[in-house]
């Protein structure tokens, strides 16, 4: 069922769960203090109970609630960032419930970027809300993604398409130096620009996944396989999908399974998702991607690189296998 702004506030109030909208992904929603409320959404999702979840508020005086002391560097990012894709990791308040953080010292907070979900908030207070996939599948960018993954049983708030189409950054404050646990639209370069907190990045490093949603377990996964290739095929598979970065070759005009984003990077995140929902739709064997150039920047690939590499399984690209010729 479609809500209006009213029946979502209505029914989180009441301990129900609503799929929410932000400029990322669509996120299941529950009330961050109600612990019975959240628990639904593991269930809902089949989400494993140990994986943190992400809380969503609309003003640092929500952040108040969730911290016993807001860092002044949470102040710096939140004023360079938010509202935005980027979530910090900071030191909770007994409040929050253990389910909430993963029965870690610490919580994610974030302030996303679409004016419902705000409007949302600022009725219902602070909004617990991981991605509103079934656990393991692509995350939903669109309403009719979460219709197919529920047969319409979980309720929506409409709030159009997602505008980026991959989950926010991750940024730990409890350590030093400030770590980047997933990468997303916000990265490094730019966090060190606009504040001058310098960040690093460990992904293999096991005790610094426990503290952030999306890295611990097999995510973002279609039911096709995920491969990368480093050149685009001279022939193309009937029964693959192909995400090219690349003009699209002349031989495949009009195949509805040859999608290419001419290097517009910021669409192929946004439609990342769609796209491997498309694949299983019409029940390609693959999906292969083309392998993202090294020597280009753009604050998306390396979330791209993170997104499609959890896809494939863990599979690395040429690029960063270092065998790129």
């Amino acid at each position: 069922m479609i809500l209006t702004l009213k029946q979502a506030s209505e029914l989180l109030l009441s301990g129900e769960v609503v799929a929410i909208p932000t400029e990322t992904v669509y996120g299941l929603a529950a009330d961050a203090f109600n612990p019975l409320a959240v628990e639904k959404i593991f269930l809902t999702k089949g989400r494993p109970s140990d994986n943190p979840l992400i809380v969503h508020i609309c003003s640092l005086d929500q952040l108040a609630e969730l911290t016993p002391a807001i860092p002044a560097s949470a102040r710096t990012l939140a004023e360079a960032f938010w509202p935005g894709p980027l979530t910090l990791v900071i030191g909770k308040r007994p409040e929050v419930p253990d389910i909430v953080t993963g029965g870690l010292p610490t919580v994610a907070v974030r302030m996303p970027d679409h004016p419902l979900t705000l409007a949302l908030i600022r009725l219902t207070g602070p909004l617990t809300a991981p991605s509103a996939n079934r656990s393991g599948t692509p995350s939903p960018t669109r309403p009719s993604h979460i219709a197919d993954d529920y047969n319409s049983s979980v309720d929506i708030l409409d709030g159009g398409e997602c505008k980026i189409g991959i989950e926010s950054t991750v940024l730990d404050l409890t350590s030093k130096p400030v770590k980047i646990l997933r990468p997303g639209a916000i990265t490094a370069e730019m966090i060190q620009h606009k504040t001058g907190i310098e960040t690093m990045y460990t992904p293999d490093d096991q005790k610094d996944l426990n503290k952030s949603p999306g890295t611990r377990y097999t995510h973002y996964k279609p039911k096709a396989t995920v491969r990368w290739i480093s050149r685009i095929p001279g022939q193309f598979k009937e029964s693959a999908y192909y995400l090219l970065h690349s003009d699209t070759p002349g031989d495949s005009e009009g195949s509805e399974n040859v999608i290419s984003f001419s290097g517009d990077f910021s669409l192929f995140a946004q439609k990342l998702y769609d796209h491997f929902r498309t694949a299983d739709w019409l029940g390609c064997s693959e999906i292969i991607i083309e392998d993202l150039p090294p020597d280009q920047f753009h604050p998306l690939l390396p979330a791209l690189r993170d997104r499609i590499s959890k896809a494939s399984g863990g599979e690395q690209s040429d690029y960063a296998r270092g065998t790129q010729d």
